[in-house]
């Protein structure tokens, strides 16, 4: 077909127009890409972290302890940018964080790993009622999870491995002596695990003690094979201050593995206090579908001297010599800023910062404390609803509190809320809770509002203002150490109340513990029977 003069300029025109559009694409897509990505890769309250890949996609489980839904896991594309998809552990009856569970028991460190067409999540739940090791199983990571499948060992943190033969290893924590040769001696161990039959079988052999003669708490075990090695990862040191990851080596997977002239390969205890970021340790390792190694691993930000958002999730480039993994090559060390992964820059919408309660069910990003038995809330009509029950903040059990994690060292948390009673033990309001003898709690009390800290064995009224209003807003900002709660009918007529607090109640160094800082909504009616609700929107 001949194309005639009156038709060409418009092909031409329309081609040049599509050159147009494809260069500008290009343009703003580089300009959108950046070259660094900023530690920690997902902030606040997020140890212990796992990974595994499937295909180019990444999946990412943090421990939880004792919050409900436990195991959280994460989505990612390109290693720097996350999104919650749902939670290992999302059923009450799945596992029973039951009442009189322990601060920061329950569900300890998991490790998530794929094997033919199915995703493993392993764990310990510590003091649980049926508590010990289990494992879930899900064809979507983002559930449903199974019911868990309890296994006969010692020990926490395990992991597993499959062999290029199809066997399937457990890799658990612990020292099989009984004994200790040093204070706080544990270790490495292996058994096959029989995934038809759900149990471990066959001979279980410690692997490692640890690099050193008094290496302690050797846990958080991770078995890799790479380029027909063995390589088992392991924690040391204690989650605090010393905290280290070290390797060791093997022809076979049963050893003997010989530990890593290196060692530790990665640490953070030799940097002094003065490092941004401390108490790096508990890796985990992945390689890209580029052929790239990267590391996930947990570490604590300082704040004047002060761990304020707990165990965070930290990145960082991997480089193998020889069979040595070598962290942040020329460094050594996690950095606050560094050259991101060569992987398609792949970011999530954003979630508002506003969570209108639209629907019937809680985003997941809101948490509960413990497994909550019974239903105490209600999500509709573009509110949150919570009963006034017995229970209350300061005892181990599951009270009416809805709360989500403070991931930022400056923030601020709003909330309305429509709540009246003329009895004295009806309470209402918003708290930040580290554990139960670690919070602040700002409540409506009648025709009052109080502000209340709670410290172990000692519990302070730090301020009381009267206030009738059924409807009031709430608000805590926090700056570093310094922390302000305000109250007003109206946003733009807020008055400060009890001055400026002190952040460091619910840091690490004063509430220890391995959990971290949740902000949110509560109701109690102190113990006595109540029909009364508390209203937040």
């Amino acid at each position: 077909m001949k194309i005639t003069s009156n038709y060409r300029p418009q092909f031409f025109k329309f081609r040049k127009g599509i050159i147009t559009i494809l260069f500008l694409l290009i343009v703003v897509s580089n300009f959108a890409q950046p070259d660094t990505f900023k530690n920690p890769i997902i902030p606040g309250y997020h140890p212990d972290p796992s990974i595994c890949r499937v295909g180019d996609d990444y999946y990412l489980v943090n421990s939880t302890f004792e919050w409900f839904p436990g195991m959280p896991i994460h989505h990612s594309k390109d290693l720097v940018n996350w999104e919650l998809i749902g939670y290992g552990i999302h059923r009450p009856d799945q596992l029973l964080l039951q009442q009189g569970l322990g601060d920061y028991m329950g569900v300890f460190a998991v490790s998530i790993r794929y094997h033919d067409g199915l995703f493993y999540l392993i764990n310990t739940c510590v003091q649980c009622e049926k508590g010990g090791n289990f494992y879930i199983t899900a064809e979507n990571p983002a559930g449903p999870w199974s019911d868990p499948v309890w296994l006969d060992a010692p020990g926490i943190d395990p992991s597993l491995m499959w062999d290029d033969d199809g066997t399937c290893y457990y890799v658990g924590h612990g020292n099989l002596k009984e004994t200790q040769d040093w204070p706080d001696q544990q270790g490495a161990w292996l058994q096959e695990l029989d995934t038809k039959q759900g149990k471990l079988v066959g001979k279980r052999k410690q692997l490692t003690y640890g690099h050193a003669n008094n290496a302690v708490w050797t846990e958080g075990p991770h078995l890799y094979k790479i380029n027909g090695k063995y390589l088992l990862m392991v924690a040391e040191g204690g989650t605090g201050y010393n905290h280290s990851t070290t390797v060791h080596h093997s022809d076979s997977v049963w050893g003997p593995y010989v530990a890593d002239q290196v060692n530790p390969v990665l640490t953070h205890r030799h940097l002094g206090r003065d490092y941004p970021f401390h108490s790096i340790g508990h890796t985990d390792i992945i390689e890209t579908q580029n052929g790239e190694w990267w590391a996930v691993m947990l570490g604590k930000r300082y704040v004047d001297g002060y761990t304020l958002l707990a165990r965070e999730t930290f990145l960082c480039p991997v480089t193998f010599e020889g069979q040595t993994p070598i962290f942040n090559v020329g460094k050594g060390i996690v950095e606050p800023e560094m050259k991101r992964p060569n992987l398609p820059w792949t970011p999530f919408e954003s979630k508002p910062a506003k969570d209108e309660f639209e629907g019937n069910v809680l985003a997941l990003e809101w948490n509960v404390l413990r497994a909550p038995l019974e239903k105490w809330y209600e999500v509709n009509d573009s509110k949150l609803s919570l009963k006034l029950r017995k229970e209350v903040l300061d005892s181990l059990v599951t009270p009416s509190l809805v709360a989500r994690r403070i991931q930022h060292h400056k923030f601020t948390a709003t909330m309305q809320m429509d709540f009246n009673s003329k009895k004295e033990n009806e309470k209402a309001g918003m708290i930040l809770y580290r554990r139960s003898e670690c919070h602040y709690q700002f409540l409506k009390e009648k025709n009052e509002l109080v502000v209340i800290k709670t410290l172990p064995g000692k519990k302070t009224e730090e301020a009381r203002v009267p206030y009738s209003g059924k409807s009031v807003i709430l608000r805590a900002e926090g700056n570093g150490l310094e922390l302000t709660f305000s109250y007003g009918e109206t946003e733009e007529e807020m008055k400060t109340i009890g001055g400026i607090q002190d952040m460091s109640i619910i840091s690490f160094e004063v509430a220890g513990g391995f959990n971290g800082p949740y902000v949110g909504m509560y109701a109690t009616s102190s113990g006595k029977a109540s029909k009364a609700i508390a209203s937040f929107n």
